[in-house]
């Protein structure tokens, strides 16, 4: 009801505002559940896609956005819930364990589940190495990977801005990759692997982003 609510007001309020220009939305499935990864440049990239894509998709956000107290709290609460996101507690030591059931159940509810295989936003613009938890979700559930490039985001709301700004964003949607019964026999890590490394070449096909060729770790907590 509160998404409901809220996506009839937000989307055409921010797509005036920040006019994205989109391309690929015929590539999204109109139904059935659906990975929908993309690179990662700025907080706003969890808004970004909800925003332009015309169904409706579930990303994780920071269990600290749903927790709060007194009135900006439950406003806090109200918005990211009513956007579609889902809470995590990232300082959890099972939190990735506990992400990956949550993706799959919104998969086996026939949904689509936005995620950021590099694990972290790229502070210096580059795509960094994609990790499996994406291709263990696609073959596990058994659903599709609509790859996304994203471009501009940073400059819409950079790393350390509360506010966003106005920006040239580009949201690209790749064609779906689908591996069903691509690996039967093959070794479940090589799998996932091979599966994540074809994920992460489309999207820097459609994000023009230059490899790191290596992993982005989360910056050390101070």
């Amino acid at each position: 009801m509160l998404y409901a609510a809220l996506h009839a007001v937000v989307p055409p309020v921010a797509r005036t505002i920040w006019r994205p220009r989109v391309t690929g939305l015929d590539n999204i499935p109109a139904e059935g559940g659906v990975l929908i990864a993309s690179n990662h440049l700025s907080f706003a990239d969890s808004l970004v896609i909800p925003i332009v894509a015309p169904r409706k998709v579930a990303f994780l956000a920071k269990s600290d956005y749903f927790t709060g107290t007194g009135v900006k709290g439950a406003l806090s609460k109200a918005w990211f819930e009513g956007l579609g996101m889902l809470p995590v507690d990232r300082d959890d030591a099972q939190a990735a364990l506990s992400s990956l059931d949550t993706a799959l159940e919104v998969l086996g509810k026939g949904e689509a589940f936005g995620i950021y295989p590099e694990g972290t936003r790229s502070r210096d613009g580059r795509l960094y190495r994609g990790r499996t938890g994406v291709a263990h979700l696609a073959l596990t559930a058994g659903v599709p990977v609509v790859p996304v490039g994203l471009t501009g985001t940073a400059d819409l709301q950079p790393v350390g801005s509360r506010i966003p700004r106005l920006a040239k964003v580009s949201v690209a949607f790749g064609e779906p990759l689908d591996f069903s019964g691509r690996f039967d026999g093959v070794a479940p890590g090589k799998a996932r692997r091979v599966a994540t490394d074809e994920i992460m070449s489309a999207i820097a096909a459609l994000s023009g982003q230059e490899l790191a060729g290596q992993y982005n770790d989360r910056p050390a907590a101070h």
